[in-house]
C-alpha cells in the first residue's frame, strides 16, 4: 500500500494522456533521490500491515476510544487538501472545471489512484442523492484488511476522508459513518454519507443494533434524527 503526500508536479511530461492504468506509467521512482512519485505528482510512501496496525493500536493505547475520532478527523483533513489537489491536477489534464464534468466520471477519476496505491476499490450509489444522502462501498479496504476480524468498524480514516473531500466538492457541511465493516466479518465495507442529522441517526440505530439494511429503509422511508 502506499500513501499519496499531496504536493505540486515536479515531473515535467511533453505529452500528457489520461489512460495512465498501467504500473510502469502510473507510478515513477527515482532512484537517485529515493522518491516515488505517481502521475499526478503525488510523494508516495510505501507502508506495511504492520505500519498500519501499529498506528491503530498505538492509537487506542493513547487515546482509548476516542482513537475513532482522531482517525476520522485526520481523514477529514486528508480529505479536503485531498480535494484541493485533485481539482488542479483534473483541471490541468482534463481542460475543464469539475464543476463541469459528469459526476460519475469525476468520482471514477479522483478514487482510481487510490486504487492503484492499495486503497481498494469502491462502488458508489447515488440512486438516494436527492434525497440527502448516498452510500459507499469499499472492497479490500487497507485497514479492515490489515486488522482482520476485530468486531468492530475500524475504517474511520476512510469515513473522515470521504466526508472531507465531498464537503469541498458540494461545498456544504458532509459527514460520514461506516455502517458495515470487513473486520465485522462482513465480505466489503459500507458508508453513509449525508448531512449531521442523517448521520446521528445511523448512529444512534447501530448502537441500537439495526443491520445495515435496517438503516438503509428507514432513511430511505424519511427517518432521522430532528
Amino acid at each position: 500500500m502506499t500513501v499519496a503526500v499531496d504536493r505540486p508536479n515536479s515531473a515535467t511530461r511533453a505529452k500528457r494522456k489520461n489512460n495512465h492504468y498501467s504500473l510502469q506509467d502510473f507510478f515513477l521512482p527515482d532512484l537517485e533521490k529515493g522518491i516515488i512519485e505517481d502521475w499526478n505528482g503525488s510523494r508516495n510512501i510505501l507502508t506495511s500491515e504492520d505500519f498500519i496496525i501499529g498506528l491503530q493500536e498505538g492509537l487506542e493505547d493513547e487515546v482509548g476510544e476516542a482513537s475513532a475520532a482522531v482517525m476520522y478527523s485526520i481523514g477529514c483533513e486528508w480529505g479536503q487538501q485531498d480535494a484541493l489537489f485533485f481539482t488542479k491536477w483534473f483541471e490541468r489534464d482534463f481542460g475543464r472545471s469539475i464543476r463541469q464534468t459528469n459526476l460519475p466520471f469525476l468520482l471514477e477519476t479522483w478514487w482510481w489512484p487510490f486504487t492503484s496505491q492499495g486503497w481498494g476499490r469502491w462502488q458508489v450509489d447515488m440512486s438516494d442523492r436527492k434525497q440527502g444522502f448516498m452510500f459507499i462501498s469499499v472492497f479490500d479496504s487497507a485497514v479492515a484488511r490489515s486488522l482482520g476480524d476485530v468486531g468492530k468498524p475500524v475504517c474511520h480514516l476512510y469515513a473522515g476522508l470521504f466526508s472531507g473531500f465531498f464537503t469541498h466538492l458540494v461545498n456544504k457541511e458532509l459527514e460520514c459513518i461506516e455502517i458495515q465493516c470487513y473486520s465485522m466479518g462482513e465480505n466489503y465495507c459500507k458508508f453513509l454519507l449525508g448531512g449531521k442529522n442523517r448521520i446521528d441517526a445511523a448512529s444512534f440505530w447501530l448502537n441500537e443494533g439495526a443491520t445495515t439494511r435496517d438503516i438503509e429503509g428507514r432513511l430511505r422511508n424519511g427517518e432521522f434524527l430532528k
